[in-house]
């Protein structure tokens, strides 16, 4: 299980992204400069116990728009996700992280597909060793390997029905309201 350190981020994982998420084909350009807030999320676990998987909801408050961004931690670079890199961080306990878009990461991706299969389980957020059931999982396709390609649904939309197979959680409005949606589907 990932042990969640209380500790410090420079520059954070908010700051990170504000300079990151306007640079991508699926962000909903609003003429200013984002306004993130951290909405919502889960983590999964690494069976190698080496990467650190976060799935994190933000809501950008200057676009009224939520996006959902999976995001890995590594203690060095990954040459196969260089186009995924959002950028590094010094982290107060583990030093220099290299912080990937999960999208583009295969352990990440791996990581989603068994959570969808059943083979994993999704973890609280901010709580080490807590399962968070609250995040909903569905695989309704033929045969017994379940699905081999995974679809990250940038900007989620409440009250989705989900695809046959997919993962859904929960987030935090700008207003303060709860939704919930799909923030991946898998084929």
């Amino acid at each position: 299980m990932a042990t969640i350190h209380r500790t410090t981020l420079a520059p954070t994982k908010l700051e990170l992204l504000t300079d990151w998420l306007p640079r991508q084909p699926w962000y909903r350009d609003t003429g200013t400069a984002p306004q993130l807030a951290k909405a919502g999320g889960f983590r999964l676990d690494d069976p190698a116990g080496e990467v650190g998987i976060e799935c994190m909801v933000v809501t950008d408050a200057a676009g009224d728009t939520t996006y959902f961004v999976p995001l890995t931690y590594r203690a060095g670079p990954l040459a196969a996700a260089q186009a995924g890199l959002i950028g590094t961080t010094e982290h107060g306990v583990l030093g220099t992280r290299w912080v990937y878009d999960g999208a583009q990461d295969p352990v990440a991706v791996t990581q989603l597909l068994e959570f969808v299969r059943g083979r994993a389980e999704a973890q609280h957020q901010s709580r080490s060793d807590t399962p968070d059931a609250s995040v909903g999982r569905a695989w309704h396709g033929s045969g017994d390997a379940g699905p081999s390609t995974l679809e990250i649904v940038r900007v989620p939309a409440e009250g989705a029905e989900p695809a046959p197979g997919s993962v859904e959680c929960d987030w935090t409005r700008s207003d303060g309201s709860t939704a919930r949606g799909v923030v991946a589907v898998a084929r």
